[in-house]
């Protein structure tokens, strides 16, 4: 009888430790998602060997994680969208080969790159201080390859047309700044003087589950508590996402992409998803006519978070560019 009370209490005894992480995890996920949110990220870069760092230039910091050393291959530099940060690459960064050197930096003024009132967020603006970064780092000592979706395509398009000898390729993913059928609805949202709700900036669980639906033809079944995590995590930020939209739509950054094209000498990707319903997959052909070279792949059952929704593919199509690009400079063989 003793024994079987022993017995007894060691179960309840494991029971009880176990319930503590149990009830630990879903307290988590009830009261403070956003916290569940930022852990997820902390695992998969723990996971996937990203370190982040800090580069400080002149009482301004950028963020950026990194894996991999500088060697006989291009390095790759990522930039993320709108409103987005340095994870967003997360889910490509895992189909990438571990000895390429990585780069994903948070944007000027997103997530832990230094935000202030006076800077200026049009394109131009982050063109000077993405190149900032580049210095900073040295990660310009030898041409670079760089990948920009959204927001950070316009950005990496500038970028490449300004610093030409800095760049040896580049793939630009569903990239804004050009003249497509989806102007007439940013030109809306541009005179709106915030009257219409800007779809990109959700300040509820349901507005943030619409905005899932305009960037992803993909379908996730999302929780409602993440949603509302997610919702608070972006919160504190929505009046600077407010600032930043409507400098990207504005007259100096609205066709940056398109006025720059013809600047651009690197080897040029382009992957655009079929159903994009944000930028519209025509900007495909408005980059193509101007730089016939340019190799172009569009992505079927596909929308405007490329990353999130083909994140495998879109890693192999970028490796596939980089390998073709070497060898057509006689450059490595052995790659992946």
């Amino acid at each position: 009888m003793a024994a079987d009370l022993d017995v007894l209490n060691l179960f309840i005894i494991a029971g009880g430790t176990l319930a503590i992480p149990i009830l630990a995890f879903v307290a988590s996920v009830l009261l403070w998602p956003s916290a569940l949110i930022k852990v997820y990220y902390w695992y998969w870069r723990r996971t996937l060997g990203l370190q982040v760092r800090y580069a400080d230039c002149g009482g301004y910091r950028f963020c950026y994680a990194y894996r991999g050393k500088p060697g006989m291959r291009p390095s790759i530099l990522m930039l993320h969208g709108f409103s987005a940060h340095k994870d967003t690459w997360l889910t490509v960064v895992k189909y990438l080969p571990k000895h390429l050197q990585i780069v994903c930096v948070d944007m000027p003024g997103h997530e832990g790159t230094t935000r202030t009132n006076t800077d200026d967020y049009s394109i131009q603006g982050q063109v000077r201080r993405i190149h900032q970064f580049v210095e900073t780092i040295r990660l310009n000592r030898k041409p670079f390859h760089l990948v920009g979706t959204s927001m950070g395509g316009n950005v990496a398009g500038v970028y490449a047309a300004c610093y030409p000898a800095e760049i040896c390729s580049m793939t630009l993913i569903c990239p804004d700044g050009q003249s497509t059928k989806f102007d007439n609805h940013l030109q809306d949202l541009k005179h709106s003087n915030y009257t219409l709700n800007i779809p990109l900036i959700p300040t509820t669980p349901e507005e943030m589950e619409d905005m899932f639906r305009l960037c992803s033809h993909v379908r996730f079944k999302i929780p409602q508590q993440i949603l509302q995590g997610l919702v608070d995590v972006r919160q504190p930020h929505n009046t600077f996402y407010q600032e930043v939209f409507m400098e990207i739509v504005g007259e100096k950054s609205r066709y940056a992409l398109q006025e720059h094209l013809h600047l651009i000498t690197a080897p040029l990707h382009v992957i655009w998803g079929k159903q994009d319903q944000v930028v519209d997959v025509s900007g495909a052909a408005v980059i193509a006519e101007m730089l016939p070279q340019c190799r172009v792949d569009l992505l079927e059952n596909c929308g405007h978070s490329v990353v999130m929704e083909r994140p495998c593919r879109t890693a192999k199509l970028i490796l596939e560019f980089i390998i073709s690009q070497q060898d057509a400079k006689g450059g490595t063989k052995k790659f992946s």
